[in-house]
């Protein structure tokens, strides 16, 4: 079985002070995606490079204590890719790419960080700058390769997805055009949502606002997914969302696939 984490960690160096070193070593992951390093090389390199005996890879923001993502993996790729050639947001450090090829197969594993856009309109036109150019980009790749994609993606799909969506439709991670991509990516890309595929269940969520008692109350949204192309998707056996200990904001997806990297 092949062990696939992901977790937007709001700061490594914050979630290390709450364990997440530790947890990760006892977690027994393959590989594992990070979102929100707010951290640079010279922070991460000697520090936060091996994690559990992972190698991690990583793509800084240019930008210091902001956003930044990274895979860690226990096998070494066959090659890395930063950026998705777009200046604008490669600047912000949300892409990680990790191709695993053998002969049989082309596989990327993948750490991504979608932008939010609940900041002011201008940061949501920038995720939506964002989503037009990240679909043409995940279905080329998917013509070529499998793949999954894990991270922050910075949008709750369907009503399920959220405890209070009837009052958060007109808010970014929920509009009806956030909402529309995400469903495009499924039905006219052909990605699949794991997580979904295993767990048809209510009150499933990865974020909680840290406003009023959201934790307490499980007043979620689930924003971080494993987007997979159908092939491999089709191998995934178990899905786990780890609440037992809180590292940052969002909490760790685990899921098994039935295969070998």
């Amino acid at each position: 079985m092949f062990r696939f984490v992901t977790l937007n960690l709001n700061g490594i160096r914050s979630a290390a002070t709450k364990g997440f070193e530790a947890w990760a070593e006892g977690i027994g992951a393959d590989c594992m995606g990070v979102q929100e390093l707010k951290a640079q090389a010279d922070t991460v390199l000697g520090r936060f490079e091996t994690v559990a005996g992972m190698k991690g890879h990583f793509h800084y923001a240019d930008k210091k204590g902001y956003s930044g993502v990274g895979l860690y993996s226990k096998r070494e790729p066959t090659a890395v890719i930063t950026g998705i050639g777009n200046p604008e947001f490669d600047a912000e450090g949300r892409y990680v790419e990790a191709r695993f090829d053998t002969p049989d197969r082309k596989l990327s594993l993948i750490s991504s960080y979608f932008p939010s856009g609940s900041s002011g309109e201008e940061r949501q036109l920038a995720k939506f700058r964002w989503l037009a150019l990240m679909a043409p980009h995940l279905k080329k790749l998917k013509a070529k390769r499998e793949f999954i994609l894990v991270g922050d993606i910075n949008i709750a799909h369907q009503e399920i997805d959220l405890r209070n969506w009837k009052s958060n439709q007109k808010n970014s991670g929920f509009t009806p055009e956030e909402r529309a991509w995400m469903s495009a990516l499924l039905t006219d890309i052909g990605l699949v949502d794991v997580f979904r595929t295993l767990n048809p269940h209510p009150d499933q969520y990865t974020w909680w606002s840290a406003r009023g008692q959201a934790w307490a109350n499980n007043v979620g949204w689930r924003i971080d997914y494993h987007l997979a192309t159908p092939g491999i998707a089709a191998t995934a056996r178990k899905e786990h969302i780890y609440l037992d200990q809180r590292f940052s904001d969002h909490a760790p997806l685990v899921i098994e696939y039935d295969f070998v990297l």
